[in-house]
């Protein structure tokens, strides 16, 4: 699957934005390999094959685009962004993208690129300081523009109507399986218009203790709580929502924590405002959960960014001072989770802007009762 395909002008100014940070820097070139910075800078989106595709961005002059030569013809070229260089079967690739990099003194390297791409390139770039190409492309790829808003908003909406009917009971639950009720999930994200499910957690009772509980044969019963994270790719951006219910009355204790969780979460949204480090954001759902006794109990960051990923930067946890800027989107999903009980997560994707946080998720954030 492939991102979108945007106008030309749009992918050179991104690969333009690059070299201006990569002068910055003091980055010679850049390779960009598998993952999501290449079809963000070319709009190609390759197999992840055991033959070589590359990027290769010099500080000045034009990218090129080292290809398989029976992938060329899956590549939309686009003028004056890269120059397509297909090879051959019977071509050294890594010798090529060593050449293409000529003279390089420190080069910046795709997180995803595979290890034993780098490791042939080695000997052929004797010298040469690598360093990571989140240095160059992060910051930009953190920064959505409004085109990428409206896509990650779609992307919610379409899973806030699938919420929406877990919320009003309309997806059976009780003496369905947890992997059921996932593949039920699952279906209804790629009716909404979704190209693919990245994930479709279903927790029920003492699995939801666990938060990134796979999906099981364990039968859901009456009087218990379950939780569903769920989540896929619309138009090459993400969506990623986090709500529970419960079977029947809820539990007192169940309902004392989810008061805490709810008020956590407003909590933090409210804190996610320009120019707020993202630290700052995770302790003030933190501090929420901590005040009222679960503290022990919370123990994953408050979010992740989303874009072409669904996790990626900025990431709200402790340590990471970066400020939150105008166009970064992530989550906001601070959880409790009491092991051999039940657990509970209640997540969010949010945009900052001028105006503070805008919510992608609007579906019922109270704990309901089916």
């Amino acid at each position: 699957m492939s991102a979108p395909t945007l106008d030309t002008s749009v992918y050179l100014e991104r690969v333009r934005r690059v070299q201006a940070a990569m002068d910055e820097h003091d980055v010679d070139a850049a390779l960009i390999s598998v993952g999501h910075d290449l079809p963000y800078l070319t709009g190609y989106t390759a197999m992840p094959l055991e033959r070589l595709t590359m990027l290769v961005v010099p500080r000045d002059g034009d990218a090129s685009l080292l290809i398989p030569g029976l992938e060329a013809a899956r590549v939309a070229e686009q003028p004056g962004v890269f120059d397509l260089v297909p090879w051959g079967e019977t071509d050294d690739p890594t010798d090529i993208a060593a050449r293409l990099a000529g003279g390089a003194r420190r080069i910046a390297i795709g997180d995803q690129m595979w290890a034993r791409f780098l490791v042939e390139m080695l000997p052929r770039l004797p010298g040469v300081e690598f360093t990571r190409a989140v240095e160059v492309v992060g910051a930009l790829r953190r920064t959505k523009d409004q085109a990428e808003i409206e896509a990650l908003a779609e992307a919610g909406a379409a899973v806030d109507l699938i919420a929406g009917e877990l919320q009003r009971g309309e997806i059976p639950l009780v003496g369905r399986t947890e992997a059921e009720v996932s593949d039920h999930l699952g279906r209804r994200i790629i009716e909404e218009g979704h190209e693919k499910v990245n994930f479709a957690i279903v927790a029920a009772g003492e699995n939801a203790s666990s938060p990134h509980h796979h999906a099981g044969d364990r039968v859901i019963r009456d009087n218990e709580i379950v939780l569903c994270d769920f989540g896929g790719t619309m138009n090459g951006y993400c969506s990623d929502t986090t709500r529970c219910v419960f079977t029947g009355e809820i539990a007192a204790d169940v309902a004392e924590a989810y008061a805490v969780l709810h008020e956590a979460q407003a909590a933090g949204v409210a804190a996610a405002t320009v120019g707020t480090p993202c630290e700052d954001v995770d302790r003030a759902t933190r501090r929420v959960i901590a005040d009222a006794g679960y503290g022990e109990f919370f123990i994953h960051r408050t979010g992740h960014g989303i874009g072409l990923e669904e996790h990626e930067d900025p990431y709200i946890v402790e340590g990471n001072d970066l400020p939150l800027d105008v166009g970064h989107a992530f989550s906001i999903e601070p959880g409790i989770y009491v092991p051999g009980k039940w657990g509970m997560r209640l997540e969010d994707i949010a945009v900052a802007t001028v105006d503070g946080p805008v919510l992608l998720n609007n579906s019922d954030h109270d704990l309901i009762s089916v």
